[in-house]
């Protein structure tokens, strides 16, 4: 296995998109990223720091020294041998628990709107390759940050399927929340990732689509290793 192999997944909110990338970077002994993560972390220093987040009509006229802001951003993942996946730390704290929240699920689609954030968190996971091969999961990997990555999957499922895992996930977790909340807040983000300026979701031409309504995890990684597969196979014969 090529160990300069770099997988995107993107894909709309509530879809898997990290745990398979997560079960995968596992099997092919790659690094893992979870861009999203990235941008919760963010919107999680926002919030504590009570840094303005402009809404969508806002966004145009809004004039903030973001930059400045996110030199004083440091986004780190470190392995836990616990659970066998890379967690995400701000500033040196492990913020894993705290970014999956409902009220970072209602910003985190607007501080990924900012341009400032975008164009910095980017370029950070863009360095991320120059330590070798690697999964990244997020909303604009096979089109903006890795555009020329071997394999692209772009992944969706019905909405209230989405919504329900959402939910019961929030719940295991011990959040209060209803399950129209969490439909709202799910399809409110679609709209938000699929109509901001800045690198919105869409999927890349040579992507290829799964989409998971009906499949276990074991079988969503099947499809992904087979694709891998598929695209070992024709590298040999090319």
């Amino acid at each position: 296995m090529n160990s300069r192999l770099i997988i995107a997944i993107d894909g709309y909110s509530s879809c898997g998109k990290s745990t398979v990338a997560k079960a995968l970077a596992g099997k092919l002994g790659l690094h893992y990223i979870d861009s999203g993560a990235m941008y919760r972390a963010v919107t999680l220093y926002f919030l504590e720091n009570d840094i303005p987040v402009p809404g969508p009509e806002e966004l145009h006229d809004f004039t903030y020294d973001y930059e400045k802001v996110l030199q004083q951003i440091n986004i780190s993942f470190r392995f836990n041998p616990e659970n066998g996946f890379s967690e995400v730390y701000l500033n040196g704290r492990n913020v894993e628990r705290e970014i999956r929240s409902m009220e970072i699920n209602e910003q985190v689609s607007h501080v990924s709107a900012i341009k400032a954030v975008r164009k910095r968190l980017v370029m950070l996971q863009q360095a991320a390759s120059s330590e070798g091969g690697l999964v990244m999961d997020g909303r604009d990997i096979g089109t903006t940050v890795f555009p020329h990555a071997d394999l692209k999957i772009f992944m969706k499922a019905d909405p209230m399927v989405r919504s329900q895992r959402r939910y019961k996930e929030l719940k295991e977790k011990g959040v209060n929340v209803s399950l129209e909340e969490v439909m709202q807040n799910v399809v409110g983000r679609d709209y938000e990732d699929t109509h901001r300026e800045e690198s919105p979701l869409r999927k890349a031409a040579d992507a290829i689509i799964l989409d998971n309504t009906h499949l276990t995890q074991e079988e969503q990684v099947a499809f992904v290793m087979e694709e891998i597969r598929k695209l070992s196979m024709s590298t040999k014969t090319a």
